[in-house]
């Protein structure tokens, strides 16, 4: 196994082809992993994490725009802290998809040159706490891009007519930098407009989203995440490119995420943790790798125990993760 997927690592390095040099260096480090060679995995994630010139922007980020009345910036642009997907449990046909998204985005030049129009747009939709902001930071990280999250609470202005101007400064922005730019809590400004609580200005708010992201044909992805999708206007819905239903963890997944986070010297119980945790999200997952962690440390002991992974899971599950 570790030979095909050394062809694969040389084979990516000839071809400058970074997301299959990845997934084969990942490949190598998780049969490290299975083998109990663990300071050796550790020491190639540390390398692989850490990156060369390739995994660094190095470009200065591009200054946010800002709300013409407060001053406040519409958007916090950063370099995402993730790796990529790798860094990330995700279901399968989720994974798939968005390769597909980052294989086509390398090709946008390819793509405008023979006429075909580019897929920019992604919504991710689905419960809480399951990753959609931290896919948009992976997407980022593949591509070598900034993350620029716009802060809809800037973004909302007390002057009629200037969130509607805001939201323009924040297309214009991505248009003009590339950038995967993430509209989280989406639902705030693509609201049913049938809604009996609407009012003109929200109105004329979803009709400036309708238009302008009809209209996107930047140098940014655009990723739109909500945890209410049947509260979004329904003419929203086709002007999205990709629409990517992201779900909650299955056992075998929590078991993964709870394994890559508590490490290799993971209680015995780590399986049964993953499935006392069935039907909880991501975010219920790495609570409980965290607290377990946490109180280890503060013991001075070198890993979790049992009781710590237990006391943990009896927290998360009182608390309420929707």
């Amino acid at each position: 196994m570790a030979g095909r997927h050394l062809k694969e690592l040389f084979a990516a390095h000839r071809d400058g082809d970074e997301l299959t040099f990845r997934r084969a260096a990942n490949a190598i480090i998780e049969e490290e992993e299975a083998k109990r060679h663990t300071a050796l995995a550790r020491d190639l994630r540390n390398l692989l994490a850490g990156g060369g010139a390739s995994f660094v922007i190095e470009a200065p980020l591009p200054d946010a725009p800002r709300d013409r009345d407060s001053g406040s910036p519409l958007m916090a642009v950063a370099t995402p802290k993730l790796v990529g997907l790798d860094d990330l449990v995700l279901a399968p046909e989720v994974r798939v998809r968005l390769e597909v998204v980052l294989r086509e985005t390398a090709r946008w030049p390819a793509l405008d040159q023979a006429g075909i129009p580019r897929r920019n747009r992604i919504l991710l939709h689905g419960p809480p706490g399951n990753g959609k902001s931290s896919i948009a930071a992976a997407l980022a990280a593949e591509l070598n891009w900034p993350l620029a999250s716009v802060r809809i609470d800037g973004l909302v202005s007390s002057l009629l007519g200037e969130t509607a101007s805001n939201l323009r400064e924040v297309f214009e922005f991505s248009s003009a930098n590339p950038t995967v730019t993430l509209l989280d809590e989406f639902d705030s400004l693509g609201k049913y407009r049938g809604d009996a609580s609407d009012h003109g200005e929200l109105r004329r708010v979803v009709n400036a989203t309708l238009q302008m992201i009809d209209s996107y044909c930047g140098k940014s992805l655009l990723v739109a995440a909500t945890n209410t999708p049947e509260v979004l206007d329904s003419a929203l819905w086709r002007r999205f490119d990709e629409v990517i239903e992201i779900p909650t963890p299955t056992v075998l997944q929590a078991t993964k995420l709870l394994a890559r986070l508590l490490g290799p010297t993971a209680p015995d119980c780590a399986s049964q943790v993953g499935e006392a945790l069935g039907g909880l999200p991501f975010a219920a997952i790495e609570f409980v790798a965290f607290a377990a962690r946490r109180k280890a440390l503060l013991a001075d002991r070198p890993s979790p125990s049992e009781q710590d992974l237990r006391d943990a899971v009896e927290d998360a599950l009182r608390r309420p993760w929707a």
